[in-house]
């Protein structure tokens, strides 16, 4: 008799343990890029969490309420970021531990995925590296090797808790910025001499001051970040784009030179000949304040002719750029716009950046503004910068020389002489000249 309700005894508890502990890890994997890593783990159940880092190692521990679990967590190809994924001594007897042990600091975020596209529910983690790797793209200036890619760090708007706004049939916009977000990646990457970055990859979330960051961890020549406006009323529509209000620019520049340790990372060599007293601080408020002005002169061109493009693609809701203050657009160095994309509180909108065609065409559109600035005026070092100058021309107008082109392009009159074949210094009206590098 007592045998037997033992028995049951043990069976009652054992039923009861199993439903406390109703979730189990069915899988683990990881992605890792230049700039982050993610890990995401498969679960039978929606899970219950609760997380919270250590340092020195640096570590994320995670706790995960009513989860029992001893599914292998061995992992292929972690990157640099993460050193390895563990089990570790649960908090109570109906819970699981997992360790992601670090090689060092990264700004983590936490979110659970419900059920879709075949598959189950999930939490994602999502790491951002505080010393992102070089991805192998050439990003030095002034490292020897010469003609390196133009890089355009491509930002989509919200991610992960962030949706954005949603429109009427439930579009979240976070979605379509950074499927907007992917397809000008493609076209980018697909130029010679340019390479894209993406400030978010995936649907996590990145607080807008740090999007800035990892451009300028990129070095970055530009930073375009995509949106999709929204109003209370369904009326508005079109595009528009945005650059940097001149109140925001100047207050980002006072934060800038109240942080002298952050000094070199806009003035490169110049910062160890700036000292940190009263009297030259002059001096980098100057090269500092003149950073800035070329990098808005630099937005508000480019924006222009974004806004060209896109009349071809979508309605504009504003015709001229616009100025706000945006955090996105607040690096001092990186010259940065805000395309919004349409309106996805309007219906036809939101019906329109649902159709990959039209998403395609607006990713096309921000492209060719792109590229169509950067053969006007690429960057120093570049591979473009190298071919125009290679292939500078200049028609001769009334009042010109040949004395006078060689001081505005900084060339010998010699060499002038010599690219064109020319006997004599003199020189025509309307007569095209091939201008050397040297």
């Amino acid at each position: 008799m007592l045998r037997g309700k033992l028995i049951l005894l043990l069976s009652w508890c054992l039923l009861a343990f199993n439903a406390i502990a109703s979730n189990d890890i069915k899988d683990v994997r990881v992605w890792p890029t230049s700039a982050s890593t993610r890990v995401v783990f498969d679960l039978k159940n929606a899970p219950e969490f609760t997380y919270f880092t250590l340092s020195n190692p640096h570590r994320l521990v995670i706790d995960l309420a009513n989860t029992r679990s001893d599914t292998p967590l061995k992992l292929d190809n972690t990157g640099s970021l993460l050193n390895k994924v563990r089990y570790s001594t649960p908090k109570n007897k109906a819970s699981t531990r997992v360790v992601i042990e670090l090689a060092r600091k990264a700004e983590t975020s936490l979110f659970a995925v419900p059920p879709a596209d075949n598959l189950g529910h999930r939490l994602v983690v999502d790491l951002l590296d505080s010393a992102p790797q070089s991805s192998g793209v050439v990003l030095d200036m002034n490292q020897s090797s010469r003609d390196r890619d133009i890089i355009v760090a491509i930002d989509a708007g919200h991610g992960g808790k962030d949706p954005g706004s949603i429109g009427p049939a439930g579009t979240y916009e976070k979605n379509i910025t950074l499927s907007i977000a992917k397809m000008l990646e493609d076209r980018i990457n697909k130029e010679a001499g340019m390479r894209a970055v993406m400030t978010r990859n995936g649907d996590y979330y990145i607080s807008p001051n740090k999007r800035p960051e990892v451009a300028r961890q990129h070095k970055a020549d530009l930073l375009i970040s995509i949106h999709a406006d929204a109003f209370t009323q369904p009326e508005p529509r079109g595009g528009s784009v945005w650059v940097l209000s001149m109140r925001r620019a100047d207050s980002e520049l006072g934060r800038w030179l109240e942080k002298t340790e952050r000094h070199s990372e806009l003035l490169g060599g110049a910062a160890e000949v700036i000292s940190d007293n009263a009297s030259e601080r002059y001096l980098a408020e100057t090269i500092l304040g003149l950073s800035m002005d070329h990098s808005m002169s630099t937005s508000y061109d480019l924006s222009k002719k974004v806004i060209s493009e896109l009349k071809g693609v979508t309605r504009l809701h504003k015709r001229s750029p616009q100025a706000a203050s945006l955090a996105v657009l607040t690096a001092p160095d990186i010259p940065s716009i805000l395309v919004e994309v349409g309106f996805i509180s309007n219906p036809q909108e939101e019906k329109n950046l649902n159709w990959s065609k039209y998403r395609q065409q607006l990713a096309d559109a921000m492209f060719s503004a792109t590229k169509r600035y950067f053969e006007q005026t690429p960057p120093d070092g570049t591979l473009w910068a190298s071919r125009k100058a290679e292939n500078r021309t200049h028609k001769v107008r009334s009042g010109e020389s040949l004395s006078l082109l060689a001081q505005r392009y900084n060339v010998k009159v010699s060499s002038i002489k010599r690219a064109n074949n020319l006997t004599s210094d003199m020189v025509r009206i309307g007569q095209v000249l091939t201008i050397p590098s040297t």
